[in-house]
């Protein structure tokens, strides 16, 4: 990068920070409520922002492209399912939680189970937060930043030294804003970094295709087509990334947990002023879903058509593609982007790791007396610690395997499905008792490890064939189910569940929540109509 392009990087970056602070600065965070859900006061727009920017970091911008670099546009799956999801959390899923009045998912489970059943649903979430995603997080960060920007001809410094210095950049100022800045401040900071994604997302694949079209965005497009018909494929086959059966199995079993019940996501709509505003919110960030193909996956095939198969992972495809396309002035401004885009994903979820650490075990089993100020300290300390270790962890993963996005994807499996199971089932049923959630988390997450890591492996060695891990996800699904049912009938609660309103907001729904929600079912599905 030329000097203009580093000032342009560090001006809005620091622009971000300022705005941030000044914004949040009369946030009370010396309670529970002001600091892990921002006093209960986020509207629609920040909402909104939030859930884009927390989901679309560098493992889906660098990942998601990647898998289309290799496979098309098939891959869409992933974004366009997602919008039904969280329609299905903005009817169903955020009135009970609000309702509620709670911080965490786990304390949601607590009321409709025990204290043990939220303790070990928050013990998973911070074992997949610590081992999986915050590493993932920097790491694919770290790779974008210095590919897109060279960062070891910047710094004169080994590619492997570059990565380590990288991550630890990302780290540090993503744990500034999570720990010590609370849930308003990564919110915020988040709904200005957006801004910038959208413009500079939209950019990459607009300048991309001027160049495919030597100057002409149409005949970009027209040539990017006629090239690369089978990019344009929206139906995987059976040894694609993304099987067209799964859209019916365990893809949307992850997206239902990703946007519904996954506690970095979810606490954005948990700190709405309001229900309306939170679904709002929600719906808000549906619709901007469908458009995220646009920026996570079009590059991709963009970039199989401008610079080949050849690239040295299939992960790179993005941020070469923006070091290829971009003009040099809008370079350093996009840098920031994509830094704001690290930085969301991973101080979310460390700030998530933080309220859950805080509220449901450092509360709950270390010290019950503590005050609120103590239990956000605690948090704050814990948070310090779980950073340092992912930024000690994520330089090794430079061995991960090809498909980033993919990987994340099945390994997460050994926690989002036992969760998703035992929440469905507390909030439709009334008699399932505890034991059949405790069963059912250690059964889905032991099973799927076995499932995976054990007899996959053992089969695929011997030339065998396996289901996907998506519809073994599903078939554990279905299993968790059943098993939980069937204790509920052999051990039923002696009394019925019945969910108290804590009054904690406003739960008057928006009334044209369904209508919207319909309406935004009904695009996705054209969308897979017309590509079909």
């Amino acid at each position: 990068m030329g000097i203009m392009q580093v000032l342009t990087f560090v001006g809005f970056t620091a622009l971000v920070g300022v705005l941030s602070w000044w914004w949040t600065r009369g946030t009370d965070e010396s309670h529970s409520d002001g600091y892990f859900l921002g006093g209960r006061s986020l509207t629609a727009p920040v909402i909104a922002g939030s859930l884009m920017m927390t989901n679309l970091s560098t493992e889906q911008i660098v990942g998601l492209n990647g898998q289309a670099y290799s496979e098309g546009i098939l891959v869409m799956a992933w974004e366009t399912l997602a919008a039904i999801a969280i329609c299905v959390c903005a009817v169903l899923l955020i009135p009970k939680y609000l309702k509620s009045g709670i911080a965490t998912i786990p304390q949601f489970l607590e009321r409709r189970f025990d204290t043990t059943t939220k303790a070990m649903v928050s013990i998973l979430f911070l074992s997949g937060y610590a081992i999986v995603l915050l590493p993932i997080v920097l790491y694919s960060g770290a790779l974008a930043m210095s590919t897109m920007f060279d960062i070891p001809g910047l710094l004169g410094v080994s590619p492997t030294v570059a990565l380590w210095i990288t991550v630890w950049a990302l780290g540090i100022i993503g744990s500034i804003y999570a720990i010590f800045g609370g849930l308003k401040a990564v919110a915020v900071s988040d709904t200005i970094n957006g801004l910038g994604l959208v413009l500079g997302g939209l950019a990459v694949p607009i300048f991309g295709l001027i160049a495919i079209g030597q100057g002409n965005l149409f005949e970009g497009v027209t040539t990017l087509y006629d090239q690369n018909p089978e990019h344009f494929e929206s139906m995987g086959g059976p040894e694609s990334s993304v099987p067209f059966a799964t859209i019916f199995t365990g893809m949307m079993l992850v997206q239902l947990f990703y946007w519904g019940t996954n506690q970095a996501i979810i606490q954005r709509a948990l700190a709405g002023k309001n229900l309306q505003e939170s679904q709002k919110g929600l719906l808000l960030a549906a619709g901007l879903k469908i458009l995220g193909p646009v920026m996570v996956v079009l590059p991709g095939v963009i970039a199989w058509q401008l610079l080949g198969p050849d690239l040295p992972t299939a992960d790179a495809a993005y941020p070469a593609l923006v070091r290829e396309v971009l003009p040099g002035p809008l370079l350093g401004l996009f840098a920031a982007v994509i830094f704001g885009a690290i930085l969301s994903s991973f101080n979310s979820a460390l700030n998530s790791s933080v309220t859950l650490f805080g509220l449901d075990l450092y509360k709950e089993y270390i010290n019950k007396d503590a005050s609120d100020a103590k239990v956000v300290s605690s948090g704050k300390i814990f948070g310090i610690f779980l950073a340092a270790a992912a930024m000690i962890i994520a330089p090794f993963i430079a061995n991960a395997p090809a498909g980033l996005f993919g990987y994340l994807q099945e390994v997460n499996g050994m926690y989002n499905i036992p969760i998703l199971t035992i929440l469905l089932v507390g909030i439709f049923t009334k008699y399932v008792p505890a034991l059949s959630a405790k069963v059912a988390i250690v059964l889905g997450a032991g099973l799927y490890c076995i499932s995976q890591f054990l007899i996959k492996p053992a089969v695929e060695g011997a030339g065998g064939s396996y289901p996907h891990f998506l519809h073994v996800m599903a078939i554990l699904f279905v299993l968790n189910v059943v098993i939980m049912l069937v204790i509920g009938k052999l051990r039923p609660r002696q009394e019925a569940y019945v969910q108290v309103d804590a009054g904690a907001v406003d739960i008057t729904p928006w009334p044209a929540t369904k209508p919207v929600a319909v309406a935004i079912v009904l695009v996705v599905v054209a969308i897979y109509i017309v590509f079909a």
